[in-house]
C-alpha cells in the first residue's frame, strides 16, 4: 500500500487513512452478502488487514460524500478457488462434531491451525474419510462492493 496517492486535501482517501464507511457486498445477480446501511458505519484504518486490499485500492482518491459500486474480480476479492484447499481427512477426526451434529455435505467446521482457526465446509462424508473444502465460501466470486464514505482522518497513526 505504500505507493499509494498522497494527498493534502483532508476528505481525500489515501494510504493509512481511517476511513468511516457505510459498504455492501453483494453476489452479481444482487443478492446481498453482507451490508451496514442500515446499522452504523464501519470504521477502519487502510493497511490494518481487516479490508482485503484489492477492496481497499478502490477507496483511495474517494472523497468524503462519495457513492460508488465496483465490481471486484475474485483475485482481488477473496481470491480464485485452490483445489489444494480440499482435503480429504480422517473420519476419526471429527468424533466431538459428529456427537453434537451429524456429519453431512455443507456441515461448516473449524479446526485450529498456526494462524487460529481453520474453517471448512464438508462436500463429501465416506465410511473412513471425510472431505473438507477449505476455501472462502466467496473464493472464486465476483463481488460488487457499493461504498459510501462518510469520514476520513489523515492524521498518521501513532
Amino acid at each position: 500500500m505504500s505507493d499509494l496517492i498522497a494527498s493534502d486535501d483532508p476528505d481525500v482517501v489515501v494510504a493509512q487513512s481511517q476511513v468511516t464507511l457505510h459498504f455492501a457486498l453483494r453476489m452479481p445477480a444482487g443478492e446481498i452478502i453482507d451490508s451496514n446501511f442500515d446499522k452504523a458505519p464501519a470504521q477502519f484504518r487502510l493497511g490494518d488487514g481487516n479490508m482485503p486490499v484489492g477492496f481497499e485500492t478502490l477507496l483511495v482518491g474517494m472523497r468524503v460524500g462519495d457513492e460508488r459500486r465496483f465490481q471486484v474480480e475474485p483475485e482481488d476479492a477473496f481470491g480464485l478457488r485452490q483445489q489444494g484447499n480440499i482435503r480429504r481427512l480422517d473420519r476419526s477426526k471429527f468424533s466431538d462434531t459428529e456427537a453434537s451434529q451429524p456429519l453431512e455435505p455443507g456441515l461448516m467446521v473449524s479446526f485450529a491451525g498456526p494462524g487460529g482457526e481453520l474453517p471448512g465446509v464438508v462436500i463429501k462424508v465416506e465410511e473412513r474419510d471425510v472431505e473438507v473444502d477449505f476455501n472462502h465460501p466467496l473464493a472464486g466470486t465476483v463481488i460488487l462492493f457499493d461504498v459510501e464514505i462518510v469520514a476520513v482522518d489523515n492524521a498518521k497513526p501513532s
